[in-house]
C-alpha cells in the first residue's frame, strides 16, 4: 500500500480528476448544442472534440507556457508545473523542454485546439463540411503521436519510465492511445460520408448524362 501511495499522489488524483471534468464538460456541451435526435456518432464526436480542445488549451497549453516562457517544467512552480512533473516521471522529456516535444505542442495548442473549436461550430450547425476538417485534424493528431514516440522507440526508449502500472498503463498507454484509436475512427466515419456523397453525386451526373 505504501508503494502505491508513493506513486499515486494528490497531484495524480487532481490531474486525472481534471481529465474526467473535461470529458464531463464535453458531454454537457453536446446536450446543450446538439439536437436530441443527433446521431450517436455526431454526439460522440462533439464530446471528443470538446474534450480534445480543453486538453489542448488547458493541460498542453500550460506545458507550452512553462516550456517557452518558464524554460522548463522541472524548474517551474505552480499546480500545472506539479502536474507536468507528475507526467514527466513517466516520460522525462516533458520535464526538460525537449525541443521535439515542444515543437509538436506548438502545433497542437495553436493549430489543433482552434481547429477542434471550428469543427464543433460546424457540428452544432450540422455543416457536412466538417468531415473534411475532421480528417485534417485526425491526421495531425496521429502525426503528433507518431513523432512523439517513434524517435523514442528507435533509440531504445531511454526517457520512458515503465516501472509501475500508473506510469505505464495510465500515463503512457491510456493517455496516448486514445489519440490514436479515436482519430482513426473519426477518419473512417468521415470517409464513409465523403465517399457516399461523391458516389451519389457521380451516379446522379451519369443518370443525367444518359437522359441528355
Amino acid at each position: 500500500m505504501s508503494d502505491f501511495s508513493a506513486v499515486f499522489t494528490k497531484t495524480s488524483a487532481y490531474s486525472l480528476g481534471g481529465v474526467v471534468c473535461h470529458g464531463l464538460l464535453g458531454y454537457l456541451g453536446s446536450k446543450a448544442f446538439l439536437p436530441k435526435n443527433a446521431r450517436w456518432q455526431d454526439r460522440f464526436t462533439f464530446i471528443w472534440l470538446a474534450f480534445d480542445a480543453l486538453i489542448h488549451f488547458s493541460f498542453e497549453g500550460s506545458f507550452l507556457w512553462l516550456s517557452v516562457f518558464g524554460r522548463q517544467v522541472n524548474t517551474s512552480v505552480g499546480p500545472f508545473a506539479d502536474m507536468w512533473r507528475e507526467y514527466a516521471a513517466a516520460d522525462f522529456r516533458w520535464g526538460v523542454s525537449d525541443p521535439t516535444v515542444v515543437s509538436l505542442e506548438i502545433l497542437t495548442v495553436l493549430g489543433a485546439g482552434p481547429l477542434c473549436c471550428y469543427i464543433l461550430k460546424q457540428l452544432a450547425n450540422d455543416d457536412p463540411a466538417r468531415h473534411y476538417w475532421l480528417i485534417v485534424l485526425s491526421t495531425a493528431e496521429l502525426y503528433g503521436g507518431w513523432m512523439t514516440f517513434c524517435p523514442e522507440w528507435l533509440t531504445g526508449s531511454p526517457n520512458l519510465n515503465t516501472s509501475n502500472a500508473l506510469h505505464l498503463w495510465v500515463y503512457l498507454v491510456l493517455m496516448n492511445v486514445i489519440w490514436v484509436f479515436i482519430p482513426l475512427w473519426l477518419m473512417f466515419d468521415s470517409y464513409t460520408h465523403i465517399a457516399s456523397a461523391l458516389r451519389s453525386t457521380q451516379a446522379t451526373s451519369r443518370a443525367k448524362a444518359k437522359q441528355a
